[in-house]
């Protein structure tokens, strides 16, 4: 759909209606590099449907799903590799399920716009883990503000590149010129 203002990114909340098409999603090749074993990443996407710490989301382009993304509180789990962050700390996780739509931009785009919402509602920080290799991904944080931060050892999942999103800096009012 062409509006004239460029495309339109959208989150809306995932149901178990839509796990069938995150399935399809895990197991093309270019998302499923990244993830696990499909039987178990769909288990845990299943239990996060009822998981009051992570809320999971397809991504849609112009109202079209092309995605997923969940986002997670790190500090609700005792062993969690990225605890200690500040209160209200968001991680993040997403896929491109779409492989036509890889390497064009929209996944940063989805993570600016998420991150300018959650920023105003006040989210003092964004986190994200992608595999060390997945430069594609690191690009896609990168581009939309993430920096990274040093590579941690992730139980279950190997080495992660650590990455986090601070929300800007207001500007200081300039003082009058006198």
């Amino acid at each position: 759909m062409e509006t004239g203002i460029g495309p339109t990114y959208a989150f809306t909340p995932l149901t178990r209606a839509d796990l069938p098409l995150v399935r399809s999603w895990l197991q093309r090749p270019h998302v499923a590099r990244w993830w696990g074993e499909i039987e178990h990443e769909m288990a845990e996407i299943e239990t996060i449907l009822a998981d009051p710490h992570v809320e999971a989301f397809l991504m849609l382009l112009d109202g079209r799903p092309v995605g997923y993304f969940q986002h997670y509180d790190p500090n609700a789990e005792d062993d969690h590799p990225f605890r200690g962050e500040p209160t209200g700390t968001l991680g993040l996780d997403l896929s491109i399920g779409e492989v036509d739509l890889t390497g064009r931009g929209h996944g940063s785009a989805f993570l600016k716009s998420f991150a300018g919402e959650a920023f105003a509602r006040g989210v003092p920080r964004l986190i994200t883990d992608p595999h060390p290799d997945n430069a594609a991904s690191i690009r896609a944080f990168e581009k939309a503000g993430f920096v990274r931060r040093d590579i941690r050892d992730v139980p279950g999942f190997g080495p992660a590149q650590y990455m986090t999103c601070d929300p800007p800096v207001p500007a200081m009012p300039q003082a009058p010129a006198s």
